[in-house]
């Protein structure tokens, strides 16, 4: 990988190495996607809505110097410093008025008529608004702030990252996939149903996924028949009730995955298109636990990455697409690829973690981004963390340790009594060495954790 990512960004998704860009991280904006969509039935998670939202904090590692970022509060100084130390250029942070735990950052900005004030002055002076990802909240933002978009429109940002896309894509493309079946209405749905009926009935597992869902939510294991027919039911109610004959879903047949596997392409406003990286993404259940990389794979399966890079990119800027697009693929259990499971059309974890590994990164060391659970009875301040982990935090590059690279989703959930908070890092060194140092980064947080009260 060529260094600066964020020079290729730019040149990409403004035509300009130079320019300056406001980015926003609007994390789960598939929420605003899947507004108004025929869904599965799932449990509610609201209570961790506000962890979710303070992941905005993770767009202050992708601005340069002559950048600008929105966030909900400002960051602790004393963890801005921790990035510093390493030599990382950031960008100038603009705060919302009146952050709500339980919105996303584009919700208070838009509650914020000074901070719209600001984003039409630098957009007079050039800037351009770079969200995580496009929805019509990000439409409204620019529209009232005057500020050009750094992205397509909303509804084909919504369109190619439907997971309906990334499967007729694949097929226009000749990759390989697993055996099944995508369907954008209850008629499309009652055609495929026989098929897939008769593949459950041969003792194949499906999986029937919403066409936004994300992080492991929205998708169904079927393993059997009944099973199949019950959903089926569920879906076409719901859709009725709701007035419409929308169902967007895709069904698939369960492979033996090895390993999961995130890489991600740039497509430029002039169609050129860009491997960023390959990574290996650490899953469980679905639901995203980070990342290791280089990855450990072969010339042949990279060679099957890259080729899928190509055709996918191509057809995304076909259609209209730029900017970053991350992509999920599988690496099944005789080693074979399967190059596209899914295409997102926004920025991925991965996307803010680029900047780093280009800073403190050397040659020879690898990387595994993780995330570190926390439950906490009060505030926790960075400087508690730095003594906390002495030795173990990464002082310089090409040195072994963790880099913090998200501090806002410790204390998100801080109010009266005991709260939940993530601590997300990357931790840096010799292969064989990680998971020590990660054993060792453990074990110390697990002295802040709190335990129940009733159990004292």
């Amino acid at each position: 990988m060529e260094e600066n990512f964020s020079r290729r960004l730019k040149t990409a998704v403004a035509g300009d190495p130079g320019a300056s860009l406001v980015f926003l991280g609007n994390f789960e904006v598939e929420e605003e996607w899947a507004r108004g969509e025929t869904g599965l039935p799932r449990l509610s998670s609201a209570g961790n809505s506000a962890v979710v939202n303070r992941m905005e904090e993770f767009a202050l590692l992708l601005g340069d110097a002559d950048d600008h970022v929105v966030l909900k509060s400002r960051p602790d100084e004393d963890y801005v410093d921790h990035l510093r130390a390493l030599g990382l250029a950031l960008p100038t942070v603009h705060v919302v008025a009146d952050q709500r735990p339980d919105h996303m950052v584009t919700r208070d900005a838009l509650a914020d008529d000074a901070l719209i004030a600001t984003l039409g002055e630098l957009a007079d002076r050039g800037a351009l608004l770079a969200p995580h990802g496009v929805s019509a909240l990000e439409e409204e933002l620019a529209a009232r702030a005057r500020i050009p978009l750094a992205a397509p429109p909303a509804p084909l940002c919504k369109a190619v990252n439907s997971k309906v896309y990334s499967r007729r894509a694949a097929d226009a493309a000749g990759l390989r996939q697993p055996r099944g079946w995508a369907c954008e209405t209850l008629g499309e749905l009652d055609a495929v149903l026989p098929d897939a009926a008769e593949l459950c009935e041969r003792g194949a597992v499906l999986m029937v996924k919403e066409a936004f869902g994300v992080s492991g939510k929205g998708i169904a294991v079927v393993d059997g028949r009944r099973r199949l027919d019950r959903l089926h039911t569920v879906i076409t109610r719901s859709a009725r009730a709701a007035g419409t004959d929308r169902a967007a879903f895709v069904i698939e047949e369960r492979v033996a995955k090895d390993r999961d596997l995130n890489y991600q392409i740039t497509v430029g406003r002039d169609g050129t298109v860009r491997l960023d990286f390959v990574k290996e993404a650490l899953t469980e259940g679905g639901v995203h636990k980070g990342h290791r990389f280089p990855p450990d794979l072969t010339p042949r399966q990279l060679d099957v990455i890259r080729h899928a890079a190509g055709l996918l990119g191509k057809q995304l800027a076909a259609d209209g697409f730029f900017g970053v697009a991350g992509i999920d693929a599988i690496v099944d259990t005789d080693g074979g690829v399967f190059p596209v499971i899914e295409i997102n059309a926004r920025n991925n974890m991965s996307t803010y973690q680029v900047r780093l590994q280009e800073r403190v990164l050397a040659p020879g060391q690898s990387a595994l981004a993780r995330h570190y659970p926390l439950r906490l009875r009060r505030e926790l301040p960075f400087a508690a963390v730095r003594r906390l982990l002495d030795g173990l935090l990464l002082r310089a590059p090409g040195e072994e340790g963790l880099v913090v690279n998200n501090f806002a989703t410790v204390n998100a959930g801080a109010g009266s009594g005991p709260y939940q908070g993530r601590l997300y890092g990357l931790l840096v060194g010799a292969p064989e060495r990680l998971p020590a140092l990660d054993e060792a980064v453990s074990k110390q947080l697990a002295t802040l954790t709190e335990e129940p009260a009733d159990a004292r």
